[in-house]
């Protein structure tokens, strides 16, 4: 079969020809393999820079993606056990139980391009905080595909404000659209630490400088100090380590908490599989998305950090021009 091979840590991976995979347990299942998206969290693993990387190449990338089974059932899958046997090959091998089936109508490119961006939030949301009714969110790196889901997410789930903070502003002005009930740029810390001062949870996909300097802003604002802010740190796009205040989390109550694979069980993962994906297959979620060939998988690797629309690779001979409505 073909599929993408990453054989050195931090080079795109090459195509060529591979084994096909065999069923080797009672709970497998075979799929040919329609669309996976080349996610950030992929390219991490494949530049070794990412705590879930396998530990030696060669390996298949590829974290989840849209597949068929051999009675015609689409389905969306996630490998959580792959050990180097991944999503961006012709055939994939995959837990049973670690699948959604889909409606026969889903757009597979639609769907391997927004379940991963998410589910980073539809996560947080129910497995490391329980997001209740009335509760306010506030969003920080809100202009990125996961942020812009993130906003949409919290506000399907009843939040009565959802404050988006980023950097892009033509990107931050369309966050209304999504359910953003106020917008800020993250650089205006204090008028974002006045909007957000007595939010309940934060998704952050930034960390770094940014969050140190908007933490300290919310904790000197916070006009309940003993109200629980959830602190939920997902992503870490300006930066891998955060100088927190000591006086932030002294003078309020601030729960910090990581949101990824290992703070979430397998089974936190695959039980909210099926009602996000009913939602993105309805086309309540949607991120913007680019169709490629896997043939052309050391391209797209090298475009993807510059484009906002997620790739989806397309291990079949040929991938039309696609790109997503919305979000």
């Amino acid at each position: 079969m073909k599929a993408a091979s990453v054989t050195s840590f931090g080079s795109p991976p090459e195509f060529v020809e591979l084994p096909a995979p065999s069923i080797v347990g009672a709970d497998d299942l075979l799929l040919d393999v329609l669309a996976v998206g080349l996610h950030p969290i992929v390219r991490a693993q494949a530049d070794g820079s990412h705590y879930t990387r396998p530990t030696a190449v060669p390996f298949i990338p590829g974290i989840d993606g849209v597949g068929q089974d051999t009675d015609g059932v689409l389905r969306y899958f996630i490998l959580l056990e792959s050990k180097g046997c991944g999503a961006m090959a012709e055939q994939v091998v995959v837990n049973a139980r670690h699948t959604v089936p889909l409606p026969p109508d889903a757009d597979p490119v639609d769907v391997a391009a927004t379940m991963n961006p998410a589910m980073s939030a539809w996560l947080a949301l129910h497995g490391r905080t329980q997001l209740r009714a009335g509760q306010n969110v506030l969003v920080l790196g809100a202009t990125g595909n996961a942020g812009r889901m993130a906003v949409r997410i919290a506000a399907l789930l009843g939040a009565p404000k959802v404050i988006a903070a980023g950097r892009d502003s033509g990107r931050l002005a369309e966050l209304p659209t999504l359910g953003a009930t106020d917008v800020v740029a993250i650089d205006e810390t204090k008028l974002l630490g006045t909007t957000a001062a007595d939010v309940d949870v934060v998704l952050d996909y930034v960390w770094g400088t940014p969050t140190a300097s908007v933490m300290a802003a919310i904790a000197a604002q916070r006009r309940d100090p003993g109200h629980k802010l959830t602190w939920v740190q997902i992503g870490s796009a300006a930066g891998t380590d955060a100088s927190l205040p000591s006086s932030a989390l002294r003078s309020c109550r601030i729960d910090i908490v990581g949101s990824g694979r290992g703070a979430l069980s397998t089974d936190t993962i695959v039980d909210g599989l099926a009602d996000l994906a009913g939602l993105v297959a309805a086309g309540d979620l949607i991120v913007e998305a680019e169709a490629r060939p896997l043939a052309d998988v050391a391209q797209s690797w090298q475009d993807a950090s510059r484009l906002m629309a997620r790739i989806v690779l397309l291990p079949g001979p040929t991938a039309p021009s696609k790109t997503g409505a919305g979000a």
